[in-house]
């Protein structure tokens, strides 16, 4: 369920999060995204490309600056912001040892407010028991250990990504068919509640029904509206406490040759 965004009549920060599934085939449609919705922060997801093959001038040209932890091919993930941004942090400090592009984090000044963003692309896992979806569960390890320093310093701090994991049954369009299959297992799961368990607020958790986020591109799953929500914002309580509207662009996911993800985005307060 797509909560609409207020008009902007009061100082506010728009974030937006999306895996668009390669920066690169998606730019027309980012562009087109951009332009109507305006965020003010943007955390992109699989850009699946090197940073100097990513778009620059075209983002730069739209008001944006861009900190961007580029791969070849696979995962990458960026951060768009039409703020400055500093102290710009590429991989999961605790998991230094990962080669893959999977963790930008960038701080952003608005007015007298200071928020630490990240965007986040979690392991998909594969299959249950497989050294990919061990891979997964470390990964959260780890992204549990950093999320657990910006609750004990009492800073506004987001982790907006594509996690790859249906919290709960409600999640998923048949928890039937998907139960203990990757995405939904048990132990994805109480990974992704340890790190809610901290203090953080899943933004969308709270919308009933659920506001999936996701659909498979094979079998009309799109049209049928068998979705799956694996994409959040998860926020700090003085983070938490600022969110003011929601929603889920379910439009841009019924455009052609777009990503099998939708964009989601939040609103919140600032004090200007």
């Amino acid at each position: 369920m797509a909560t609409l965004f207020p008009s902007k009549s009061s100082p506010s920060l728009k974030l937006a999060c999306w895996n668009v599934n390669s920066i690169r085939a998606r730019l027309p449609i980012v562009e087109q995204f951009l332009r109507d919705t305006q965020p003010d922060v943007v955390c992109l997801q699989e850009t699946k490309c090197v940073d100097n093959d990513f778009p620059k001038e075209v983002i730069e040209d739209l008001g944006y600056n861009i900190a961007h932890h580029g791969q070849k091919t696979f995962n990458g993930v960026a951060i768009l912001s039409k703020f400055p941004l500093d102290d710009i942090v590429c991989g999961l400090p605790p998991f230094s040892e990962d080669e893959q592009a999977r963790y930008i984090e960038a701080g952003v000044n608005i007015g007298t407010d200071y928020f630490r963003i990240a965007s986040v692309y979690v392991p998909n896992g594969q299959e249950v028991g497989s050294d990919k979806y061990a891979y997964k569960l470390n990964f959260l390890k780890a992204l549990k250990i950093h999320a657990s320093e910006f609750i004990k310093h009492g800073e506004k701090f987001l982790m907006a990504g594509d996690y790859n994991i249906a919290p709960e049954d409600k999640d998923v369009h048949d928890p039937k068919a998907w139960r203990d299959q990757v995405l939904c297992s048990t132990p994805e799961r109480q990974a992704f509640y340890e790190i809610l368990n901290l203090g953080y607020t899943d933004v969308f958790g709270f919308e009933s029904p659920a506001p999936f986020t996701w659909w498979d591109y094979r079998g009309g799953s799109f049209e049928k509206n068998h979705g799956l929500r694996i994409d959040h914002i998860l926020a700090s309580p003085d983070a938490a406490d600022r969110v003011s509207a929601m929603e889920v662009h379910k439009d841009v996911r019924a455009l052609d040759k777009t990503s099998d993800h939708a964009p989601i985005s939040v609103i919140l307060t600032t004090k200007g």
